[in-house]
This record gives structure tokens, C-alpha cells and sequence, in this order.
């Protein structure tokens, strides 16, 4: 509960300091899962005329984009880090279109199932949270008004939906995803010799990886099994090309593939490492880019 308070005196100490006009706002809550039997929480992005247009337009509707947030951050950290001001900077300056966002906590999860079947939070995501979401908040219906986007695990977690359902999906971005081009042996060396990354990968791949669910998970594997569906998505991603973790090899491989599988796509290879400043610094051309997917020309 203090940690609630303290989230809605901030965001309301913010809103207030700014003007006694309708301003955006976060709404943060959460939801008890049925499926992974905790709660989780999340904040939703609702931009100014969400509340000022509602009494002139009590029925009008809201594309959404899911956002999810990388491994060590939470479902505040968008919000928390720059990301808010950007939003309303863009917005101000007509750069970005009228929809909301919706940013979930993701913990370590990578956003899929784990190996073993403790953790089923790929199914908690598809079968509770988005029905939850857009019952609950006035967003317009079908995958025309829907689309994923994320930063590093969330980028990895965004494209392995989107590849996966591109019927729920229109379009889908990431940012630094964590693509990794090492074969599940690889990595289990590198766990055994201690990596950091080896032993995250291990509570939700298994210990050893299970070469069949990380193959059933790879958003390289799915992009070839799906090409069809891929076809109809909306597709942006862009890595620094100094990334701490070596994500641009892997995302110039998922270019390569879907340059030869004929799958439309963007894909912008920056300079820059794996960083908050990297991120925020081509944060506004991944809103620009939904904002056309939700309304192409």
C-alpha cells in the first residue's frame, strides 16, 4: 500500500505541477492472476483526452500498445525514467498519435512459459491480462488496434508474441532485443563457466536448456514457421551496435532472415550500447513508427 501512495503523490505532484489543464496520467494497479496465483502489477499510460473527451465523446475508443520493460526494471520504469515527458512531448508537438500504453511487470520471465511449467506467464499475458486491459479501459477492438513493442528482454518478449499471433498483433517494435544467435550447448557452457546471462536464461529455459522449448520460443524459428502472418505485420527494431550484450549480432541476423524470407520490415542498426540513454534516444522514432501502423496513410 506505501508503495502505491508514493507512486500516486508523485504522478498527481507531477500532474498538478504542470498546468490546471487536462493532462495524461499513469494508472497503475494490479491484477490477481489466476494462473501464476500472485499478483501483477502494471501502469497504464492515458493520454489527456482520455479524461477531457470523455464527457464530449463518452464512447470514443483507443488503439493500445503493450510495452515490455527489460530484465532488472519493472512496469514503472518507462514512466519513472523520461519516457512520460517524451510521450507529452510528442504529442504537444503532433508527432504521435491518440493511444494507450500499457506497460505490465514482467520480473525475469521473457515473458513465455517457463520450461518446467511453474511460471506460465505467456498464457497469464494472452488469457487474462489483455482481456483484463481492454475491458477495462476504453480500447477499440481487433488486432488493427493492437500492437507490442519492448526494450531488451521485453524486446525479445515482444517479437516472440508478435511472431507467434500475428492474428492478436498488427504491429510489433523492440528495442535492443535480447536475440541470441548461441545455441542452447553454447550457453550451457557458458552457464557452467559462470556468465550472468547463462544463469538467467536457466530459470526460464531449464538447467540444462531445453533445446525444444527454446527452439519453440525463438523469434528466429517462429518468423520462419509463420512467415505468412509475419507478412501482415507492421515490423520495427533497431540495436546499438556497441550493445553490452552483443544483441546486434543477433539482430542483424533477424534482419537477414526476414530480408530473405520477403518480410517487410525496419530495422535500424544505430550507434550506441544497451543503456537508458540509447533507448530514450530513439524512444520517439518507435512511437512515431506505431502511430503510422495505427494509422497508415
Amino acid at each position: 500500500m506505501e508503495r502505491w501512495l508514493r507512486i500516486t503523490l508523485l504522478f498527481t505532484g507531477f500532474a498538478v505541477s504542470l498546468s490546471a489543464h487536462a493532462q495524461s496520467r499513469i494508472d497503475c494497479d494490479a491484477l490477481n492472476s489466476r494462473i501464476l496465483k500472485h499478483s501483477i502489477h502494471y501502469c497504464v499510460y492515458l493520454p489527456a483526452s482520455y479524461d477531457s473527451g470523455a464527457t464530449k465523446h463518452p464512447g470514443q475508443e483507443y488503439p493500445v500498445l503493450y510495452f515490455l520493460h527489460g530484465l532488472g526494471d519493472n512496469e514503472q520504469t518507462l514512466f519513472n525514467s523520461g519516457g512520460w515527458t517524451l510521450l507529452d512531448d510528442l504529442r504537444r508537438q503532433h508527432k504521435m498519435g491518440e493511444f494507450l500504453i500499457v506497460a505490465p511487470e514482467g520480473g525475469r520471465t521473457f515473458y513465455i512459459n517457463s520450461a518446467d511449467g511453474s511460471v506460465r506467464y505467456s498464457d497469464f499475458f494472452l488469457q487474462e491480462f489483455i482481456p483484463m486491459i481492454e475491458t477495462k479501459y476504453r480500447i477499440s477492438k481487433g488486432r488493427n488496434n493492437r500492437a507490442i513493442t519492448g526494450i531488451s528482454m521485453g524486446g525479445y518478449g515482444a517479437l516472440r508474441f508478435a511472431f507467434a499471433h500475428p492474428e492478436i498483433f498488427s504491429a510489433v517494435s523492440a528495442q535492443s532485443a535480447a536475440l541470441i544467435t548461441e545455441s542452447p550447448q553454447e550457453l550451457d557452457t557458458a552457464a557452467r563457466s559462470g556468465a550472468p546471462l547463462g544463469r538467467v536464461l536457466a530459470v526460464v529455459f531449464g538447467n540444462p536448456i531445453k533445446a525444444a522449448h527454446w527452439k519453440d520460443n525463438s523469434p528466429f524459428v517462429l518468423a520462419g514457421r509463420n512467415q505468412a502472418g509475419l507478412r501482415r505485420l507492421a515490423i520495427y527494431f533497431n540495436c546499438g551496435q556497441d550493445d553490452n550484450y552483443g544483441f546486434e549480432k543477433g539482430a542483424a541476423a533477424l534482419h537477414e532472415q526476414l530480408q530473405k524470407e520477403g518480410v517487410k520490415h525496419e530495422f535500424r542498426p544505430y550507434p550506441g550500447d544497451h543503456s537508458l540513454s540509447y533507448f530514450l534516444a530513439h524512444f520517439t522514432e518507435v512511437m512515431e513508427f506505431h502511430s503510422q501502423a495505427f494509422n497508415p496513410k
